[in-house]
């Protein structure tokens, strides 16, 4: 393969090889969802619970659907 063959791959695929090497760094891949934390009232919770159990979602998805 030539330079500049190689160069064009690397500026194309420039975000998959800095996870790669964020990889070979820390031997976590990057995901594309994030954790958080958030408070809810009780109320709030009975109510994905309840929809939870009706649709068999998760209540991240229903949360992730609604917004």
């Amino acid at each position: 393969m030539q330079s500049s063959e190689i160069k064009k791959i690397i500026k194309k695929y420039h975000d998959v090889f800095e996870a790669l090497e964020n990889y070979d760094k820390t031997g976590l891949l990057p995901s594309t969802r994030k954790r958080i934390d958030i408070t809810l009232s009780v109320k709030t919770i009975n109510k994905l619970k309840t929809i939870k159990e009706k649709t068999g979602k998760a209540i991240s998805q229903i949360i992730e659907e609604k917004i």
